[in-house]
């Protein structure tokens, strides 16, 4: 199935990451997620119970990279997509974005860093991207 529910671009202020500084200052971090699911019976019934509520997926992301402090952002997005995963049986995978558009390198000017995770409920899951 390709239909998706999705957000994007959403901002948060954490405390994750392996420099001491990281995790006193905080930063910011932006997230994208897509859902697959079948929302062929949301579309005909137009019934909330027949999709994944984003307003509910929005809050759940919100909760966990505002929560406790992690070292990498890897462990960040596992925990969006395992959450997520387990909060909506509509949904059949999940692709989580986690950038850090402040990240610090030294001599180095960049849009963002990030990883991004994909996982699904019964098969392969695949991750890209860069490491925190």
């Amino acid at each position: 199935m390709n239909d998706e529910v999705f957000v994007e671009g959403l901002r948060f202020y954490g405390y994750h990451g392996v420099n001491p500084e990281e995790r006193v200052l905080g930063q910011r971090f932006v997230v994208d997620v897509h859902l697959t699911a079948d929302l062929r019976k949301a579309g005909q019934s137009d019934d909330l119970e027949e999709t994944i509520n984003y307003s509910a997926v929005v809050k759940q992301i919100r909760a966990i990279v505002e929560g406790p402090p992690r070292q990498l952002i890897e462990t960040v997005a596992e925990e969006i997509a395992t959450t997520l995963l387990a909060e909506h049986p509509l949904a059949t995978s999940v692709t989580v974005t986690l950038r850090k558009p402040e990240a610090a390198l030294k001599g180095i000017i960049m849009e963002a860093a990030g990883v991004r995770a994909r996982r699904s409920r019964g098969g392969a899951d695949h991750r890209g991207g860069a490491s925190s």
